[in-house]
């Protein structure tokens, strides 16, 4: 079993650095396409099922998925131990499953798991909830899995940029980091310095309230005109932050996702109208 569940996570990753759309650290996809952007997930497997089933892929070759934040949230078991690493392990076949279809792309939570360090989502310190609930199911086969889960993470790109300019990360660099984020990274091997702070892929994932002279500095760095970001929580599933930001989160009963065809423009308001609350997907 703990064999099996390695083989998997490694075989995601290498889906991860093979996608066909990936140049660098970055998905770039086509004009003749459907992207399904989702926010953070959280462990929320309800919430994934919805998406799939969605997104049909097998039915829609030509439209894509976005997902991020899988860990961190979700059930527990017995000892109140973080079990969203089972999701994890499923949207590893959904990789496996359709390669060029979904993208994965890093999130804080998964830098934090690469870093060991700790991090707080509820009053609880994420890391070590999952590294007791995968003690308890591994035992002397953890420090395998761990492994395997932190080189799946790193595989992961950074962010997706549309060929209708539109640009989709977990997040953007806070306003006092944005002279130092470094957007070499989104075309070079990275290392571990990068996912340190203030490395630049940790910055990419951290940043909130962003300023209008942020998001404009960002659009001209990045070459994009609309941001979609998920890492800061929204109540009602999203929020308009900017005249070209949307905010999604994925990880509630109030959660959302976006869908948008690829060969059209979009406004900020046009692409509030391609909201789709999740509880809406049977």
């Amino acid at each position: 079993m703990p064999q099996t569940i390695i083989d998997l996570l490694n075989k995601a990753a290498e889906a991860n650095n093979t996608d066909k759309f990936r140049r660098g650290n970055v998905i770039y996809l086509p004009a003749d396409a459907r992207l399904i952007a989702t926010g953070d997930i959280h462990g929320h497997r309800r919430n994934f099922e919805r998406i799939t089933a969605f997104a049909d892929l097998k039915n829609n070759p030509n439209t894509h998925v976005l997902l991020q934040e899988v860990i961190h949230g979700g059930p527990e078991d017995a000892e109140g131990g973080c079990l969203s690493y089972k999701l994890l392990f499923d949207i590893a076949r959904y990789k496996l499953t359709f390669p060029a279809q979904v993208h994965i792309i890093t999130g804080n939570h998964d830098i934090a798991f690469i870093n060991n360090s700790e991090i707080m989502k509820d009053g609880k310190e994420m890391n070590l909830s999952m590294h007791s609930a995968l003690q308890r199911e591994f035992m002397q086969a953890t420090p395998h899995i761990e492994l395997a889960i932190k080189q799946l993470l790193l595989s992961q790109p950074l962010a997706v940029k549309c060929e209708n300019r539109i640009w989709l990360s977990h997040s953007l660099p806070a306003e006092r980091f944005v002279d130092k984020f470094d957007p070499g990274i989104l075309d070079r091997p990275l290392n571990i310095d990068d996912y340190e702070k203030p490395g630049s892929a940790y910055l990419l994932t951290w940043g909130r309230n962003f300023s209008k002279q942020t998001l404009d500095e960002m659009a001209e760095l990045l070459d994009v005109d609309i941001f979609i970001l998920g890492h800061q929580p929204q109540q009602q599933g999203w929020s308009q932050a900017g005249k070209n930001l949307l905010i999604i989160a994925s990880d509630h009963n109030h959660g959302c996702l976006v869908s948008f065809d690829l060969d059209k423009p979009y406004s900020i308001e046009t692409l509030v109208e391609s909201i789709v609350p999740l509880a809406s997907i049977s």
